[in-house]
């Protein structure tokens, strides 16, 4: 009798500690009135899914794929193999939230387009800052990103990006040529950073640049770290690595403060704007412009830095596609070294094609983070108030009912237009990344520069892939490398 008693308190206990988050979450959400649709009260179900042990909730379900596994999208297959298609939302607990999956293009295009009920959430604001284009709403959002768009995205923007970045996409190009063998990940990265100091705030390479180059790992480690601001932590170190490198772009909008007064202007991201003024004649403050650099930095340095690798990949791959686009890029230029302008880059109808599907595959955001600000019904299903909604973009660009062949670098699928919702690479609606432009001109300059004047190949072609915390080659892409 006592050991039966043992055994049902065990089994009960199990049981408990298998559905904690279920119970906790899911059941009061389940079972809430609310006034959703116009003032009639809804019961919805919930989203069919496992929402994990307690604390920790899938996490390690969702390490088991992303690291040991090494099949990303097999999370979501085994969701959709196990309760079916669902309209493309599934419950869970991750990232120390109850959250709702959402992975198909028409789910994630309505919470995209739904900014009333969906806030953009990133996972730690306090790090890019609490008054950047990515943390702000309504009637401030709208205003900071009319001014951030005209200085990244805009055509006369894009023609200065053009003519500054080159000089050290050749310089970079030349020196690792030189050098024989690199590492097209790190190597990626510093040039990225190099071009980020000079646009952004005209920070020459050396140590303040290396300097800024390190805090920000710092803080892009701790974006999607638990938010636990102790010693310690990856989110501690990422605060303090923010103020420090806050406290540097605030000497440097003094410089450029002064550089007003002298009439001596910079021309860079920083200049433009302390410059813009709004309708109204407003113009940001001084948080306000630090926050949005800092927030533009975090946003474009790892995606730009890793699409230009995955070129430098596939590129490798498919010498074909190199053939093509030398081909193309010969009526513009004939010498690797001369510069090109983004009026060249516009009438490159391949290399278009090459970056967009460069892109694609680099995944560089696979999930956006939205926050329900309300109890929302999507499919005869419920999104309750206050959950996480993780839009998993990836899955759209990865998954065979939406491209052919998905895993196969193609650019000539660019030859018809993608179905509609299947590439949002950049997000989705009035959130869609305000610098997307500047990132897709970057990486047409880079393939520019390197196939009109170099030839590498691969020293591990068969390397294997790490997905976290972006997707990459185990070997960071190592590539022999000369001058043609």
């Amino acid at each position: 009798m006592v050991v039966a008693i043992v055994g049902l308190g065990i089994l009960l206990l199990g049981c408990l500690f298998y559905y904690w988050n279920d119970i906790i979450y899911a059941l009061p959400a389940t079972f809430r009135c609310s006034s959703a649709g116009g003032g009639r009260r809804s019961r919805a179900p919930l989203p069919p899914g496992y929402m994990g042990f307690p604390f920790i909730g899938e996490m390690f379900n969702f390490l088991y794929y992303f690291k040991f596994l090494g099949g990303p999208d097999d999370f979501i297959n085994a969701k959709r193999a196990k309760y079916g298609g669902t309209g493309g939302l599934y419950r869970t607990h991750l990232f120390g939230s109850p959250a709702i999956i959402v992975c198909s293009p028409a789910a994630n295009k309505f919470v995209f387009q739904s900014e009333a009920n969906f806030q953009l959430e990133w996972p730690a604001v306090e790090i890019v800052g609490k008054s950047s284009l990515v943390a702000v709403h309504g009637e401030s959002h709208t205003r900071i990103r009319s001014l951030v768009v005209k200085t990244t995205n805009q055509p006369d923007a894009l023609r200065r990006i053009a003519e500054m970045v080159q000089p050290r996409i050749v310089h970079a190009l030349q020196t690792w040529a030189k050098k024989g063998r690199i590492l097209g990940y790190h190597e990626a990265k510093k040039v990225t950073f190099e071009n980020i100091g000079n646009y952004f705030v005209s920070i020459e390479p050396g140590t303040q640049l290396d300097v800024l180059d390190k805090l920000f790992a710092g803080m892009v480690k701790g974006i999607r770290s638990f938010p636990i601001n102790l010693p310690g932590t990856a989110y501690h170190h990422a605060i303090q690595c923010r103020k420090k490198a806050v406290a540097i772009f605030q000497e440097e909008l003094d410089k450029h403060r002064d550089g007003f007064a002298s009439q001596k202007t910079r021309n860079d991201l920083m200049d433009g704007l302390m410059n813009l003024k709004d309708e109204e004649g407003k113009q940001l403050s001084d948080v306000e412009v630090v926050d949005n650099i800092v927030s533009l930095v975090v946003a474009g340095y790892e995606s730009t830095s890793i699409s230009i690798m995955w070129a430098l990949y596939y590129l490798a791959k498919y010498p074909s596609v190199i053939r093509k686009l030398q081909e193309e890029h010969s009526s513009i230029c004939t010498n690797g070294d001369q510069y090109v302008t983004s009026d060249d880059i516009q009438k490159l109808q391949y290399t278009t094609k090459v970056v967009e599907e460069t892109i694609r595959l680099a995944n560089t955001a696979s999930i956006i983070f939205r926050k329900a600000r309300n109890d929302v019904d999507y499919k005869g299903f419920r999104i309750p108030k206050g959950w996480t909604v993780m839009c998993w973009v990836r899955y759209h660009h990865t998954d065979p009912e939406n491209f052919e062949d998905p895993l196969c670098f193609n650019p000539d699928r660019w030859n018809e237009p993608p179905k509609p919702g299947s590439y949002m690479v950049f997000g989705g609606g009035s959130r869609i990344c305000a610098g997307n432009m500047l990132a897709r001109l970057q990486v047409a300059i880079f393939i520019h520069h390197l196939v009109q004047g170099y030839e590498w190949e691969l020293v591990n072609p068969n390397a294997g892939l790490a997905y976290l915390p972006h997707q990459k080659p185990l070997d960071g892409v190592e590539i022999n490398i000369r001058k043609i």
